[in-house]
């Protein structure tokens, strides 16, 4: 079976919005529906989720899935998101508001949801040529808080490093669409950190825990430091594939730091591993920031780079 692969352009991943847990499933599904689908990419294209299929992918009966589709209708119609994104033509920051879809519905009689992604968000999920984020749909299935699978997507962008960057409170909780909601912080930590916390640790790939940052006695802010857990059985299986037949893929021995540069700046490479950035760091802003970091971590852990031998992106 082929991996479910939720893929979202880094400026999705950091947007500020607030959308239940069957609205965030909804689109994980019709993200998946609509890269597997090239004839949708343009704007217009409509997507049908079928409830057997979200029954299937979060383990619940067919007719509660169904119902719970219907409800989570209205909620995606009014919702909308606000993003920022680097203009390619004036090479600054642009901040946007959008819907998510244009149209939306369902049909009884085929026990389906159908939609049509608003047209700012068809290039964050199918035109990836910039800085995304990817991570398998069986991930989140267990996460049962929208704030748990909204906090999952914002700390797997810094997967290669293990931590995110100071984030303030503030923008955290306008990054977890909280408005009015949960304004203690004593309530904040309770109902929603700490609870998004447990579920990732116990449900998803990562173990998760937080610093907190203070000015005085007031917290102002977190840094999340996370590791991936460890397949005793994958490891292994993927230390004797590389020791059988593939040895030199991602070795850089020989390679000087002007070839290592070239093969930073090889489009190819980019789109294979500009999830290892967030949008929002200079390495995700600014070319020669990519090109430094890259080959930082091309000396200091080149086997990170498997999609393809290494020296294959040395021709372009």
């Amino acid at each position: 079976m082929s991996k479910q692969l939720v893929t979202k352009d880094n400026s999705l991943i950091g947007a500020s919005y607030s959308l239940g847990v069957v609205e965030q499933r909804l689109i994980f599904l019709a993200i998946i529906e609509a890269r597997e689908q090239k004839t949708l990419i343009e704007a217009g294209g409509l997507l049908r989720i079928y409830a057997q299929s979200y029954a299937k992918q979060f383990d619940v009966e067919k007719h509660t899935s169904y119902e719970a589709m219907k409800r989570a209708v209205e909620g995606l119609y009014e919702a909308g998101f606000a993003y920022s994104k680097l203009d390619e033509r004036s090479g600054k920051i642009g901040h946007y508001k959008s819907r998510w879809v244009d149209k939306i519905g369902y049909i009884d009689d085929l026990g389906c949801v159908e939609l049509v992604f608003a047209s700012d968000v068809i290039p964050l999920i199918t035109r990836l040529e910039a800085r995304y984020t990817e991570y398998e749909l069986k991930q989140v299935v267990g996460l049962q808080s929208e704030y748990a699978i909204r906090l999952y997507e914002l700390i797997i962008q810094w997967r290669s490093v293990g931590k995110t960057n100071p984030i303030s409170l503030t923008e955290l909780r306008e990054k977890l669409g909280l408005v009015d909601e949960y304004k203690r912080i004593e309530a904040f930590k309770r109902r929603v950190l700490d609870l998004a916390v447990k579920q990732i640790n116990e449900h998803t790939d990562i173990n998760v825990e937080y610093e907190q940052h203070k000015q005085g006695r007031v917290i102002t802010g977190f840094t999340f430091r996370f590791k991936v857990k460890r397949d005793k059985k994958k490891i292994a299986s993927k230390a004797t594939t590389i020791d059988a037949g593939n040895g030199d893929m991602a070795t850089i021995d020989g390679l000087n730091d002007n070839q290592l540069g070239r093969i930073a700046r090889n489009p190819s490479f980019m789109a294979d591993y500009n999830h290892l950035v967030s949008s929002t760091s200079p390495e995700g802003q600014d070319s020669k920031a990519w090109e430094i970091e890259m080959i930082k971590r091309l000396k200091e852990d080149a086997l990170q780079f498997r999609k393809r031998p290494i020296r294959e992106y040395l021709v372009y």
